[in-house]
């Protein structure tokens, strides 16, 4: 077996130089402050039987989907879970993607085209920005939820474009290290003045927002006015894959140029059922979850501001709440010291966070009981 080359442990040199070095986590039975399992329907045992039932009743008797969508992948319960989520989501069609990276790369590989632009938000998501970097088209970041910049770049854009150019807007409706969320109403009042295509990316929004866990743009009554929204089932729907929700003739589009959809093997049937099973779970519950969760979070908050460690928080009002904690060194220190007291908190590390803005993360649960959070944050103020 070769050696890896030498400039490539000269990268591996300077990440353990930083002590921003990546690895694989070992720790295991730790309270959980950590994972995007707000509803923790990921381990929830009615959504694990009622997987099985659905594919007893729909007689699905194999492991794997055999090829992608396009040849022998596209199973029934495909076709039955992109009806549901059309409804559920009050959108005209629903495709599903493996993954959320799988959908936005799909999607901003293929939408956008040479002569359109891109305006993102600077703390959109990886998976994004890899998608960008996919189009021709020109992109450019505007200021984390800054309205005015955005203006500026839209302007911009329409003083150097054809008249045949598009330009999209990009943001979250929950960023995924702040965990604060755009003025959406806004956006889709500038983008309609400008006619520009906004797109949202819903990942840590569905399943806390809305009535039913339908995400933040149906909670707010946008989803008429958006031309795409990004869901994933990675988060609170506690399983694996992604959809793209939009006009039919998107679909139609995607379908035919997403290359991440078009040449990849599909979802396997016992995927798309939990998906299906964790949906119709939320859909039956009527909130309930959702009740909890707002109520962690507001405990959260509470305790937070008793022990005066509100200066340290990202303003957010979703499950995700980040302290800052400048320094690599600093910041896994007081992890560690969280995790050795049975805390799962992680530590977000430059280069992943701009230097000086890492943090810990705390990823909050409807399953989170007062008591844990209550400590967690009691030690947290003994360590900061």
């Amino acid at each position: 077996m070769q050696d890896l080359p030498e400039k490539l442990n000269q990268k591996l040199k300077d990440r353990a130089a930083e002590n921003a070095i990546r690895q694989l986590p070992k720790n295991f039975g730790l309270i959980d402050f950590s994972s995007n399992d707000y509803l923790g329907y990921a381990k929830n045992e009615t959504i694990y039987s009622d997987t099985f039932q659905l594919l007893l009743k729909k007689g699905v008797h194999q492991n794997g989907a055999t090829g992608s969508r396009l040849l022998s992948g596209n199973h029934d319960l495909y076709v039955h879970l992109e009806e549901f989520l059309q409804h559920f989501h009050n959108s005209k069609s629903a495709l599903v993607f493996n993954s959320g990276y799988d959908a936005n790369i799909g999607f901003f590989g293929a939408v956008p085209q040479r002569g359109d632009f891109i305006l993102y938000d600077e703390y959109i998501h990886a998976s994004i920005r890899d998608g960008i970097q996919m189009s021709h088209a020109k992109h450019y970041k505007f200021k984390h939820n800054h309205i005015e910049d955005l203006k500026k770049g839209i302007e911009r854009c329409e003083n150097i474009s054809a008249s045949n150019a598009n330009i999209y807007v990009v943001t979250e409706s929950v960023f995924s290290m702040d965990g604060d969320s755009p003025d959406l109403k806004a956006l889709v009042k500038i983008c309609e003045e400008c006619q520009c295509h906004l797109v949202v990316d819903e990942a840590h929004a569905v399943g806390v927002y809305g009535k039913k866990g339908e995400g933040l743009v149906q909670q707010l009554g946008l989803e008429n006015k958006i031309f795409t929204r990004i869901i994933t089932f990675g988060k609170a729907i506690g399983c694996h894959g992604a959809a793209i929700l939009g006009s039919k003739a998107l679909k139609d589009y995607l379908v035919n140029f997403a290359r991440s959809l078009i040449y990849t093997t599909g979802l396997s049937p016992h995927s798309i059922a939990t998906v299906h099973a964790a949906y119709s779970y939320m859909k039956k519950c009527e909130g309930h979850d959702q009740e909890l969760l707002l109520g962690n979070i507001d405990f959260f908050h509470k305790k937070v501001k008793k022990l005066g460690l509100t200066k340290h928080f990202v303003t957010s009002s979703s499950a995700i709440q980040s302290c800052i904690v400048p320094g690599n060194d600093t910041v896994k220190s007081i992890s560690r010291k969280l995790i050795q007291k049975g805390f799962d908190v992680k530590a977000i590390l430059y280069p992943t966070v701009p230097k000086g803005q890492e943090r810990l993360r705390f990823c909050l649960h409807s399953y989170n009981s007062k008591e844990e959070i209550g400590l967690v944050l009691e030690l947290l103020s003994a360590y900061i």
